[in-house]
């Protein structure tokens, strides 16, 4: 059964064209979404929530971006960070408790992880983390792509503590309330425009000690504050994307019924050359709901911690999605031909939705670079 009704979706939809054309923050689409219960649709019911399953709440996020690919984003984001939530709490971290309670309030959560010029990701940060005599932490450093800026509760982020022992990355809740960033107004891009994922510089911006949730080696690591922020990030992630290849392949099979061509004197929707592209499109897009829907199930069975394939196949997964979608919309952009290339076009603004999808975690160079690991083992050196 679907959580966000057809309603919803269509005023969101509505929407979506002009919040891209104004590049703004869409306040009444996450009002009306919170309004709707999502910001707890994926927070157990023992904590308050509806009680989604990764699998269920992926499947609205693909919905969801049908409707508005930049909403779908930038909430995307807090439902990672309740996923990350939820695995704490099942693997004994207490601390994951302060997410699921927040979100069941309508509190929203912000991911602040990625910062310029540094690939290592989750993996390892170059802001600097101060510990506090009470226990908690202070982040220096700039964060970049920011999604929901303009109006997140809690930024989830991270920083470097460096030790005599050597160097551990910490990972905590940061207030709105508590101050201590600048959020600058850069957000001029190509598309996602109204996830106004704006620059944050982070001046000793305070995690406090209930609010840390996780102080472990850099890199890969099976860590439940790690294997929660990735699992949940590349599943959803691509469950988004998928919503925009799905879309896409919605919007070119009505136009080619509307279009109609001089020298055939009949609809392209009969043409056999743009039902081969469409017919392409949707096949593109076939495997990408199977393979997320597998790897949510093993999430929420427990995940395979001990298989070494599994990050990498959750690389894939979103991979595979961001790709497809991208082809899928590609297709249906020569299926419509000249008029799609108006920005007024729905095609138009799903095409620069999309690319996003091929700089966020995993990128390409990461995903072959474990993959060729896992099947050829390390280089030698």
């Amino acid at each position: 059964m679907a959580f966000l009704s057809e309603d919803l979706l269509s005023t969101l939809h509505a929407r979506a064209a002009q919040h891209d054309a104004s590049n703004e923050f869409p306040h009444n689409d996450y009002e009306d979404l919170k309004n709707a219960g999502y910001y707890a649709a994926f927070v157990p019911q023992e904590f308050g929530g509806a009680g989604l399953s990764l699998k269920e709440i992926a499947a609205e996020q693909t919905r969801l971006a049908k409707a508005a690919p930049a909403t779908a984003l930038g909430i995307n984001m807090h439902q990672i960070i309740v996923g990350l939530g939820r695995w704490l709490i099942s693997h004994g971290v207490e601390a994951g408790e302060v997410i699921l309670r927040e979100a069941a309030a309508g509190k929203l959560f912000a991911f602040g992880i990625s910062e310029p010029g540094n690939d290592l990701v989750l993996f390892g940060s170059l802001t600097q983390a101060e510990p506090t005599e009470d226990g908690g932490y202070k982040l220096t450093g700039t964060k970049v792509f920011t999604s929901l800026a303009p109006a997140w509760d809690w930024l989830m982020s991270f920083g470097a503590l460096k030790t005599d022992a050597g160097t551990k990355d910490v990972f905590g809740l940061i207030s709105r309330d508590d101050g201590g960033f600048e959020i600058k107004s850069d957000w001029d891009v190509m598309g996602m425009r109204a996830t106004q994922s704006n620059t944050t510089v982070l001046r000793e911006a305070l995690i406090r000690p209930e609010n840390v949730l996780g102080v472990v080696d850099p890199g890969p690591s099976k860590e439940p504050v790690v294997y929660g922020i990735f699992s949940n990030f590349e599943i959803l992630l691509g469950s988004t994307y998928a919503g925009i290849g799905e879309r896409a392949i919605e919007v070119a099979t009505e136009h080619s019924k509307q279009r109609k061509s001089v020298l055939h004197q009949d609809v392209y929707a009969n043409d056999p050359d743009i039902r081969w592209r469409i017919a392409e499109a949707a096949l593109t897009m076939y495997p990408v709901g199977p393979a997320l829907r597998e790897l949510a199930d093993q999430v929420d069975a427990g995940g395979c911690l001990e298989d070494p394939s599994e990050y990498p196949r959750f690389s894939a997964a979103k991979n595979l999605a961001a790709e497809a979608s991208l082809r899928a919309v590609e297709e249906c952009v020569r299926a419509c031909g000249g008029s799609s290339y108006y920005s007024k076009h729905e095609l138009s603004r799903l095409y620069r939705d999309v690319l996003a999808g091929l700089f966020q975690p995993s990128d390409q160079e990461s995903l072959h670079s474990s993959w060729a690991s896992l099947v050829m083992g390390p280089v030698q050196k």
